[in-house]
């Protein structure tokens, strides 16, 4: 009887606990994903990833690279110019326009004179 009692006890103990347990890990991620979508920086990574995009679909639009931007943004810009240049085999850069030939090698025009760089 002894025994029964106890596995009765550690049974019902068992099932009322899980359902805590499993719940507590379902909110959870719950709560991760709303905050995904409400949270400000992400409304904000969304719209530098928009630009980003829309910078890498048009060669046209220029690139400006200053003296102080921090790395990441350099190195954003600088991927950004050589997937432009992959792409389009021209790209935009602090005003002037950087082309690839055919054999990858890259140059620009200065009073129609090719000056490979």
């Amino acid at each position: 009887m002894k025994y029964f009692l106890t596995f009765i006890g550690l049974t019902s103990f068992y099932f009322i606990f899980r359902n805590k347990f499993f719940s507590n890990k379902r909110m959870n991620k719950m709560k991760k994903f709303k905050n995904k979508f409400t949270n400000k920086e992400a409304k904000i990574e969304k719209i530098f990833l928009r630009n980003n995009e829309r910078l890498i679909k048009d060669p046209n639009i220029d690139l400006i690279i200053g003296l102080y931007e921090k790395d990441n943004d350099l190195k954003l810009k600088t991927n950004i110019h050589r997937a432009r240049l992959a792409k389009f085999n021209k790209s935009k850069l602090n005003g002037e326009f950087i082309y690839k030939d055919l054999k990858g090698n890259i140059y620009k025009i200065i009073n129609k004179n090719k000056i490979y760089i």
